[in-house]
């Protein structure tokens, strides 16, 4: 095991949940819990840290993601919705068509739009900043699409978790599909500045990357049973990602060299995670806290 430091950061109470983290227009750490119906902020500087009230306890946000137009936009898995929340902390909401269309993943699109995916509904959907909604139709029926990031081709890449692949869908809407080994389930993924696709597939116990020349490499945990769950790449194009079921977190280098990192407090569930401001690598603890590792 390298040398480093994790702290937790207690930032509400264990039964709030946080779930996802993603570095603010204005550098502070941003963070929803998905239990409480809240979204956080933290500045990393000082520690200190907020939360916002979405209005409805059980909205169930879940993934957000820095906008176009400099605010936070997110999922809310259990309202059916997608919200949108500026840095002094006023709330919109946008209603999907679909009533119960369960978005769960969502990204920055190249065209400045927002992306995300539909679980319930089998869609990619697609949400301007004014609110104008769009969707498209996956290929495979009940494939159950997760996460969802925007590539270095200009297309959003996304999970499948219960098809077991990987998808790919242009911004005018052309999906196509990379099946992956079976039981794979994947759930997070990641795109790099070279073309790398990376995926945590919590089935099989293993981290996965497609490159820009379509090649799949599979990366096997010590732990089968240690669930990777989200992905999130550094600068320097390591791929770091939670270990949910084995209460880490791990880094891969792009020559597959595995370093894992056991969390201080147990059964702390961790989920997202992300590169802060500060380059520390900052992850979501559902236990109510806020991980900081510096390797």
């Amino acid at each position: 095991m390298k040398p480093h430091t994790i702290r937790e950061l207690p930032v509400a109470d264990r039964e709030s949940g946080p779930y996802a983290i993603t570095v603010g227009p204005d550098g502070a750490l941003w963070f929803t819990l998905v239990h409480a119906g809240r979204i956080g902020r933290l500045d990393p500087a000082t520690g200190t840290h907020t939360t916002h009230d979405l209005g409805d306890p059980s909205c169930g946000p879940t993934v957000l993601v820095t906008g176009p137009d400099d605010a936070l936009w997110f999922t809310e898995y259990r309202a059916h919705r997608i919200g949108r929340i500026t840095v002094s902390g006023v709330v919109t909401h946008f209603d999907l068509p679909t009533p119960e269309s369960g978005p769960f993943g969502i990204t920055t699109g190249p065209d400045g739009a927002l992306w995300f995916t539909e679980t319930a509904a089998n869609r990619i959907g697609r949400i301007t900043p004014t609110g104008t909604v769009t969707g498209f139709d996956l290929p495979i029926p009940a494939a159950f699409p997760a996460a969802i990031g925007t590539g270095a081709d200009g297309a959003l890449w996304f999970a499948l978790n219960a098809a077991h692949a990987i998808g790919r869908i242009t911004t005018t809407g052309a999906a196509t599909i990379h099946r992956l080994p079976e039981g794979s389930a994947p759930v997070g993924i990641t795109t790099g500045a070279d073309g790398s696709v990376w995926c945590a597939q919590i089935g099989a116990g293993t981290i996965g990357r497609l490159d820009a020349s379509g090649e799949w490499s599979q990366f096997p945990l010590p732990d089968r049973e240690s669930r990777p769950h989200a992905v999130a790449l550094d600068t320097a194009g390591d791929c770091w990602f939670t270990e949910w079921g084995a209460n880490r977190i791990g880094r891969l280098t792009s020559a597959g060299a595995l370093t894992e990192y056991d969390l201080p407090s147990a059964s702390a569930e961790p989920h997202g995670l992300t590169q802060g401001p500060d380059g520390a690598i900052w992850a979501a603890l559902e236990i109510g806290a806020l991980a900081r590792l510096t390797p």
